[in-house]
């Protein structure tokens, strides 16, 4: 049995792209080889423009696909996913949490990394990725022989924890997904750090989604984090251009400790 972590993109898009392409298309055509009247080539023009739009939505879909793909030649996902748990380091008996792990992939490669510790992820497992699920993550799990793990449903707007519950703290492009203020989400996300605890969080973390990160950091140290850096993850995982093209631009990892 191996694990399956699914696609960052899902099938269901680009299916939905590529349908939404066909039929609007269809349409154009149709209505093009009945001529005649303005009003009838005018909507014929903008199903052909809706057509064009959606089929260069559905390239990048199918593009972005190959390059997460855990089973392709680039294999992107599982790349960050190995490179921000390196971040995860927990102490002997100690517990980290995982926010939003979606199929369980940071949550598992984090518990491998540290066999002699625990691993709980959360997430609240939405329509968005309706292929994620609490029973794939456990299976995940097993098939990676991670038994240091367990799943939880929890919001990363609200966490059903108590304060100061975790040794360690991450997420891998969760709050961009988030609607409202993201900084505000990472408070609530250090919320459940212990004195001492670290964190690593990996997000999009560009000044229109995010605001000043730089003040935000200096505010970590103001309440008394002992470290706190923004390490930008662009060069460390992808190429610019890359990064660019799959829309990843200003990824970083926020790290630090309390």
């Amino acid at each position: 049995m191996n694990a399956n972590y699914k696609n960052w993109v899902p099938k269901g898009m680009i299916i939905g792209f590529v349908g939404g392409a066909t039929a609007l298309t269809a349409g154009a055509l149709a209505l093009g080889i009945l001529g005649g009247s303005t009003p009838t080539r005018i909507i014929a023009g903008i199903l052909g423009a809706g057509a064009l739009g959606l089929m260069g939505a559905s390239a990048w879909c199918i593009y972005a696909y190959h390059q997460f793909s855990y089973h392709g030649k680039r294999k992107l996902s599982k790349q960050i996913v190995d490179g921000v748990a390196e971040y995860v380091k927990l102490p002997e008996g100690g517990v980290g949490l995982d926010i939003g792990c979606g199929s369980g992939a940071l949550t598992i490669a984090a518990a491998k990394r540290n066999p002699h510790a625990r691993m709980i992820g959360c997430d609240r497992w939405g329509l968005e990725y309706a292929s994620f699920s609490r029973q794939l993550c456990e299976e995940n799990a097993k098939a990676e022989n991670a038994q240091n793990t367990e799943f939880k449903n929890g919001d990363a707007t609200q966490l059903p924890f108590e304060d100061e519950s975790f040794d360690c703290v991450t997420s891998n492009y969760v709050y961009h997904n988030i609607p409202g203020d993201k900084q505000k989400w990472l408070l609530e996300t250090l919320r459940v750090l212990k004195k001492g605890g670290t964190f690593a969080i990996h997000d999009i973390m560009s000044a229109s989604r995010y605001g000043n990160m730089k003040q935000f950091i200096q505010k970590l140290l103001d309440m008394g984090y002992e470290k706190a850096e923004l390490i930008e993850t662009t060069d460390k995982f992808m190429s610019p251009k890359e990064a660019k093209l799959l829309g990843l631009k200003g990824s970083a990892i926020l790290y630090g400790k309390k």
